[in-house]
């Protein structure tokens, strides 16, 4: 038999304007969830979880997978909180596995969890994507960040970053500092200048190496655990996969990821495959990538970006843009055919379609970026029939 992925789709919970009863109807039969509004580093209280799993049940769902526990910032720094702030993930862990919810999506990037500069990027047919453009980067981070060694980084950009910034007006200026700086999860909340600078001060004395030190020693500190009560841990890569103002990367590459699985060997230590972030970056071979990870693969997030050639890109069309996804897919198809060959009890692996457009009555409602409900449903077709197509052609029906 042929084993379907499960499909499913972000839910931020009640305050969401994407209701469950919407969600039910693209024909998605999981939803992916967390409990925003516990601060990042506290416990999980099993009450909690029970209750926002009874209501996705109340609609018909399944919630499938946690996204995101969030990792405090003291983890990643190594400073002497980190160790009880470890802890309490833990008991989180242990509350969610009491509920039978385990899988769990989490990332290990400094302060923003993702970038863009336009919220708003208009394509020809009138739709909104999500674009991140190089020159507004550097812009942002020399002249109005003002963070010191961006001009030792940026010796080549200068006058390229500035006539950027001389082009727009105040208007513009201030959206720009609320779109690089809203990069919080499940909150519309935006970080001010002071206060963002205040975070770069932490990470002073982090480099990427010393950063992938604190991530190993986070998950030799949990997996244990993890595997004890058969939750499947998955990081989600960076997004975008390169070091930005002046903050390192340390999940960005097919490397990375190896040293990650490698840093705590077992079945619980995995890999969120991001086809948007990972697929950022022209030096990564997803295809490749998903045929010698696979294994380490618990979570899919299937998005496709349009890279240009000074690393700008934006969202495309789920079958479009700059990667293969007809190869990623079959690499997947054929990936859950060799777990099931095996034994393995997780060969159905879930995915969801990230970062949808906001086509039609979409423009109606304020959902979170890259969040619509109609862009994310056309992207979840758009996926659904090339699994089966795919399927149909390598196993004659």
């Amino acid at each position: 038999m042929v084993v379907n992925l499960k499909q499913t789709f972000r839910w931020f919970g009640p305050t969401d304007p994407v209701t469950l009863a919407a969600i039910r109807q693209t024909g998605a039969t999981g939803i992916v969830t967390a409990l925003h509004h516990i601060k990042a580093g506290e416990a999980w209280g099993r009450e909690e979880i029970r209750q926002r799993k009874e209501t996705v049940e109340a609609a018909g769902l399944r919630w499938s997978v946690v996204e995101s526990v969030n990792v405090h910032e003291s983890i990643k720094t190594a400073s002497a909180e980190r160790d009880a702030y470890i802890e309490k993930y833990i008991v989180s862990l242990k509350n969610l596995a009491a509920e039978n919810i385990k899988t769990v999506c989490y990332n290990f990037m400094p302060v923003l969890d993702w970038t863009r500069t336009n919220l708003d990027f208009r394509l020809p047919n009138n739709a909104s994507a999500l674009r991140y453009d190089v020159p507004a980067v550097t812009a942002f981070d020399l002249y109005i960040l003002e963070r010191e060694g961006a001009f030792r980084e940026f010796t080549l950009q200068q006058q390229e970053a500035k006539a950027y910034l001389d082009s727009l007006d105040a208007d513009a200026k201030n959206q720009l500092i609320k779109n690089v700086l809203a990069g919080l999860p499940g909150t519309k909340e935006v970080y001010t200048i002071p206060q963002f600078k205040e975070h770069l001060k932490k990470y002073a004395e982090t480099d990427a190496h010393k950063l992938k030190e604190n991530l190993a020693y986070f998950l030799k500190a949990i997996i244990p655990d993890a595997e004890a009560l058969g939750i499947k841990m998955c990081i989600h890569p960076d997004d975008p996969p390169f070091p930005i103002l002046g903050l390192p990367r340390v999940v960005s590459t097919e490397q990375d990821l190896n040293d990650l699985v490698n840093a705590a060997p077992s079945p619980s230590n995995g890999i969120t495959f991001c086809t948007g972030s990972l697929g950022a970056r022209a030096d990564n071979d997803l295809p490749g990538m998903v045929e010698r990870l696979g294994s380490h693969i618990h979570f899919l997030h299937l998005r496709n970006v349009k890279r240009e050639p000074d690393g700008s890109f934006y969202e495309d069309d789920h079958l479009a843009g700059s990667t293969d996804m007809y190869a990623v897919i079959k690499n997947i198809i054929l990936e859950q055919q060799k777990r099931q060959g095996q034994g393995r009890t997780d060969i159905a692996i879930p995915m969801r379609p990230d970062h949808g457009h906001k086509i039609l009555d979409d423009v109606n409602y304020d959902t979170y970026p890259g969040y619509s409900i109609t862009g994310r449903m056309k992207g979840l077709a758009e996926l659904r029939g090339l699994e089966l197509g795919i399927k149909r052609s390598l196993f004659n029906g």
